[in-house]
């Protein structure tokens, strides 16, 4: 339905001659105050197409604006701008603009997971509007945008927040016992993908669900006892332990954090498996010539988003490398990208900026191919999982978690700077983002999680005759 307004209605683009009739009135204005007004009225006048599932309200000091058609149930977002910041950083950046101003406070948002449900349900003709808009004014206005938002206090918080993601501590407030940062498998025991929402979160299902889901990758890795594991990416040792408490098996895991190795180290010693646990500080790419032909299966667990699509190619070649010859298994777990949405280049957002620098989604197709380029065929695909729709439950478990353990002493222990109020709350709410941001994008198909199994060539995945 058309907006309305409690003030002036939404600005259309002007035509050149209008814009030159008015030219006489820029000195009315700042340079600031004027892009501003621009930044404001060129995002307000695209929502009326752009908003056609759900509904909208934006509210700022010049009127409030409704968006889309109410009905009763549907999601209705509310949006108060707090700083006119906010219209230069949409404008500009986009969905990466939107993040950095709700981390900041300059908009409050009734219902983010709701607010991300929104931008995907009208992604159409939020691409084909306000997208296009930001294209056709970023690269003109870009120059802009650091003369007039710059390296403000907000701004050093935004920067300063993208490192603070190393703290043991921090993790510990929101992940399971296992410590897995990673996709947890849910049945009907916790009530399926839904059951916090149907049935109320209970204590121990995101344990049970991520005991679920190392198992399911064992099996798939089809490890008997005594078997020797390779895993690229420790986490916190969660995989490791499990295959040498459940299944018998010896484990060389490589991490570069040196962080996650101490204390994976830690809980290895404390479990009792410090001699079939070995942690080393290692990029993959540089596992010893002793190890060829050494392993009985491959395990890696969402690590290889960091690994980049130049370098798939690379990283089977050196699985081939390092897994036996006949009856040898690999298991790679990744967040994907689907087919249509996939490109070797990523524009940056608010992963890789905030959560992830440099980290590259690929899809289940890039992976294969890889995978045979890399081992000049060796590999057989054996398997291939979609459990996309277990990551929302995931993620709002951690977030639950994480309003409820974490605390601003804790992690000002590693951080002191977070002993402001004001950076602490910016960097709780980069959280509270990345758990809407990536539930609403597993729940919508934006992006998938795909667990793929390879096994040898002229291996059977089991006797059959």
């Amino acid at each position: 339905m058309p907006s309305t307004t409690t003030n002036s209605p939404c600005v259309q683009f002007p035509s050149t001659s209008k814009a030159l009739q008015s030219s006489s009135l820029l000195s009315a204005f700042s340079p600031r105050s004027w892009v501003t007004s621009f930044a404001r009225n060129s995002i307000l006048s695209v929502l009326d197409d752009a908003i056609t599932v759900g509904h909208l309200t934006i509210s700022d000091s010049e009127g409030t604006h409704y968006y889309g058609k109410f009905q009763k149930g549907c999601n209705d977002v509310h949006m108060q701008v707090v700083s006119d910041d906010f219209w230069m950083r949409i404008l500009l950046s986009g969905d990466l603009g939107f993040s950095e101003a709700y981390m900041i406070g300059d908009i409050h948002v009734s219902n983010l997971k709701g607010a991300m449900d929104l931008w995907l349900d009208n992604q159409a003709g939020m691409e084909m509007t306000l997208s296009s808009t930001v294209a056709k004014v970023s690269s003109a206005m870009s120059g802009l945008y650091n003369s007039f938002l710059g390296q403000t206090r907000s701004q050093a918080r935004l920067n300063a927040i993208a490192s603070y993601d190393q703290s043991n501590e921090l993790f510990k407030a929101f992940l399971s016992k296992e410590m897995m940062y990673s996709c947890a498998l849910w049945s009907q025991e916790e009530g399926g993908v839904r059951g916090d929402m149907e049935l109320g979160p209970m204590p121990g299902d995101l344990e049970a669900a991520q005991r679920r889901k190392l198992h399911h990758v064992l099996r798939a890795a089809r490890v008997k006892p005594g078997d020797r594991i390779l895993e690229f990416g420790s986490g916190w040792g969660g995989l490791a332990i499990e295959a040498a408490r459940s299944f018998g098996c010896e484990v060389d895991t490589l991490t570069l954090s040196i962080e996650q190795k101490k204390l994976a180290e830690e809980r290895i010693k404390e479990a009792g498996f410090e001699g079939r646990i070995r942690v080393h500080l290692m990029d993959y790419r540089e596992i010893p010539a002793e190890w060829e032909k050494a392993f009985d299966a491959f395990i890696s667990i969402e690590m290889i988003e960091h690994v980049g699509p130049k370098y798939y190619s690379t990283y089977f070649k050196l699985v081939d490398f390092a897994l036996k010859s006949r009856n040898a298994t690999a298991v790679v777990t990744s967040s994907t990208f689907p087919e249509s949405r996939f490109s070797t280049y990523q524009a940056e957002d608010f992963m890789r900026k905030y959560m992830w620098p440099n980290s590259s989604l690929p899809s289940a197709t890039a992976l294969i191919t890889a995978s045979q380029a890399g081992s000049q065929g060796r590999f057989t695909l054996q398997g291939v999982e979609n459990h996309a729709a277990h990551y929302p439950r995931t993620l709002r478990e951690w977030g639950r978690r994480l309003e409820s353990n974490l605390s601003q002493e804790m992690i000002a222990k590693d951080y002191p700077s977070l002993k402001s109020d004001a950076d602490f709350e910016v960097f709780k709410r980069k959280w509270q983002y990345l758990f809407a941001y990536a539930g609403a994008g597993f729940a919508k198909g934006y992006i998938t999680c795909h667990m793929l199994t390879f096994i040898r060539e002229n291996d059977w995945p089991e006797r059959c005759d």
